[in-house]
């Protein structure tokens, strides 16, 4: 298990599952279950991929999921329309909360960015990850799990 500031390992063990393979749901799926494994006092790590104007549950590790989010709805709909991280201390105070997992009490969610001919980038999908605690997510964990979607946006191919 890994705790806040050691992100670096994280960071370079998805940089190194994704030079295996650039494909997208590969190395979701894979970051989902290493997320999962070093993570701690987590119940769910994935992904949603914007498709035919929602998000679309993608690559996860935890309980079943919500199938598809509409822009502004939730916690990962309004990070997908805000186009930035969103830190929710306590799910049950966030306005328009979807509750998949009875259990999740914290939330981050984190946009990732794809570049499609040339124009500015744009959010392609979002990293999603419930805690059953509150508060569970500390300003070095928003900054670690946005530099391993960094790589994300570097290495993946969609």
């Amino acid at each position: 298990m890994i705790t806040g500031t050691d992100y670096g390992m994280l960071v370079r063990q998805v940089g190194d599952l994704a030079q295996t393979d650039h494909n997208f749901i590969s190395v979701m799926a894979n970051t989902s279950a290493l997320l999962m494994e070093m993570l701690e006092q987590i119940n769910w790590a994935g992904f949603y991929i914007v498709a035919d104007g929602m998000l679309k549950v993608g690559p996860f590790q935890g309980k079943p999921a919500c199938i598809l989010i509409g822009k502004g709805r939730g916690v990962c709909g309004s990070a997908w329309e805000k186009d930035e991280t969103i830190v929710v201390p306590d799910v049950h105070a966030f306005p328009g909360h979807i509750a998949c997992d009875s259990a999740s009490r914290s939330e981050i969610v984190i946009p990732i960015h794809r570049t499609v001919g040339g124009e500015l980038p744009e959010v392609a999908a979002v990293l999603d990850i419930d805690s059953p605690v509150p508060n569970r997510f500390s300003r070095d964990d928003q900054e670690g799990l946005e530099a391993l979607v960094k790589v994300l946006e570097e290495q993946i191919s969609w």
